[in-house]
């Protein structure tokens, strides 16, 4: 890593059609100061835009994922009365999480250590949770006295049902990995000496799939968590309309045709 990289708090690497997004204040946990926070969401707003980018990696440096909001800075905030304290959910947090849910791409948490707080609400809206053995998550909040925020009390229940996510949010503990598997809120835990080579194995394997039928599944499952049957109905026939359009999918039935396996360019 160069020394400028060193520097900034937010890295994105982009390789053969995947984009790794990697959070960069190992000194800090990867803790969400305000220049984080802003440096990531114009990195993911960058990464969802580009159509070169098939799959996006969410990852961290050293040896925690991310511990979720730098207290540091939040007790000097606190101190001045400053309303960046509070307005961070609305113009930060939130805008992150709807980048993570419903950008046109999938998206892997790679958790490579500690994800707390806000951290681990952001691995939760991604659609893999990839832990190595030495990760946990801890849902923090109620640790300093707030309440959640990132949309873990969107995703949480939907992962491990509303009584796991209520006893989690209420009396926040580490979850280590292999419980973290059982519960269902990792997809995938791997030794760490196999962590790189598992994530970017799932990565390029996504990013060489039909990107767009990749980005409506996403969309569908995240409207239809609060929609009726009738609305979610509506939304799936609108998308299956402009998949059906796509130079992907004109490729799959013409590969299929011909007993042959497709090849998908994210069109």
């Amino acid at each position: 890593m160069t020394d400028s990289a060193a520097s900034t708090p937010v890295v994105t690497e982009r390789t053969d059609g995947v984009a790794t997004v990697r959070l960069n204040r190992p000194d800090a946990m990867n803790s969400l100061n305000i220049a984080t926070k802003e440096a990531l969401l114009a990195a993911l707003r960058d990464v969802a835009a580009d159509e070169t980018v098939r799959c996006v990696v969410l990852t961290g440096t050293g040896r925690a994922f991310c511990v979720g909001q730098d207290l540091k800075e939040h007790v000097g905030l606190l101190a001045e009365g400053s309303d960046a304290l509070f307005s961070t959910v609305p113009e930060h947090y939130n805008p992150i999480v709807t980048l993570l849910s419903t950008m046109d791409k999938p998206v892997i948490a790679a958790v490579n250590g500690v994800a707390a707080g806000a951290g681990a609400a952001f691995a939760f809206a991604a659609d893999f949770r990839i832990l190595a053995d030495t990760a946990g998550f801890n849902l923090a909040f109620t640790g300093i006295a707030l309440s959640s925020d990132s949309a873990s009390s969107f995703w949480l229940p939907r992962l491990v049902g509303v009584a796991k996510a209520k006893e989690l949010l209420l009396m926040p503990r580490t979850v280590r990995a292999e419980e973290a598997l059982e519960l269902g809120l990792a997809t995938e835990v791997v030794p760490a000496a196999e962590f790189d080579t598992v994530v970017q194995e799932l990565a390029h394997t996504l990013a060489a799939g039909p990107t767009k039928a990749y980005g409506a599944i996403r969309r569908a499952v995240e409207f239809s968590a609060t929609h009726t049957l009738a609305e979610s109905l509506a939304h799936e026939a609108e998308l299956m309309t402009a998949t059906g359009r796509t130079q992907d999918h004109r490729a799959a039935v013409d590969a299929f045709l011909a007993k042959e396996q497709p090849v998908f360019e994210g069109r």
